[in-house]
């Protein structure tokens, strides 16, 4: 098992968050986790990465094989973590050329066959939405991950830049057998890519898990996230 996290209790500004999450991710998998705003998912995505913000009460996150659980997020990212976020920083005065160069684990500049128009440009800097999903792909490819965790990879995009999007993860990950943590709240990134798993979370835990996303989201689409706990898949 590539990541697996058990029984994790998570706490942000003294409020417990997260209350019990257990997932688990294969090797070359691909697999979404749905919710509604303030359900956890961004705390979730966080403390895998060990966000110092949050505590983690109870429970372990394993990587590789190995318990990361105390690890620092340098730490983690060596192992082969990623994280692409909802709301990247914008850095002026740094071209995204150079902080590729700089982070990059592997020395490969091919990441200059993509999106040229954006390396000379200050990172995040009067992007577009779409631009700052691209440039954050490019960045977690730097990195040479074995597993990438996008948080609302879809936020904010029209179906044609969700789409760009989707192709460039199915390329330069899925199609290279690089793990996928798809985090949505609409779902608009699944008429692109197939999970594996679709899981539901809400209130801090994840309710359901299922085979069929479409079957997800078109019980979301039509009663709500609430439904989702009379799932026959009702996750323990």
């Amino acid at each position: 098992m590539l990541l697996e996290i058990k029984d994790l209790k998570v706490q942000g500004n003294g409020k417990e968050i997260l209350k019990g999450i257990n997932l688990q991710i294969k090797k070359g998998d691909v697999q979404v986790l749905l919710g509604p705003n303030a359900s956890g998912k961004s705390t979730l995505c966080h403390a895998i990465l060990g966000s110092p913000k949050y505590r983690i009460t109870q429970g372990k996150i394993l990587f590789r094989g190995k318990e990361i659980t105390r690890l620092t997020p340098e730490k983690r990212v060596k192992l082969g973590l990623a994280l692409s976020f909802q709301s990247p920083p914008v850095i002026k005065g740094v071209k995204i050329f150079q902080l590729l160069e700089r982070i990059s684990s592997t020395g490969s500049l091919q990441f200059k066959k993509n999106e040229p128009h954006l390396l000379k440009r200050d990172v995040n800097l009067d992007f577009s939405g779409g631009e700052k999903k691209i440039s954050e792909l490019l960045q977690v490819l730097s990195l040479n991950p074995k597993l990438v965790i996008f948080d609302e990879v879809d936020s904010g995009l029209d179906l044609k830049r969700v789409k760009k999007v989707a192709e460039m993860i199915k390329k330069e990950l899925i199609c290279k057998k690089i793990s996928v943590l798809l985090i949505t709240h609409s779902g608009a990134i699944l008429n692109f890519l197939k999970p594996r798993i679709t899981n539901v979370m809400v209130s801090g835990k994840i309710i359901c898990k299922e085979k069929n996303y479409k079957k997800v989201l078109k019980t979301i689409k039509k009663y709500g996230y609430e439904k989702c706990k009379k799932c026959p898949f009702l996750a323990d």
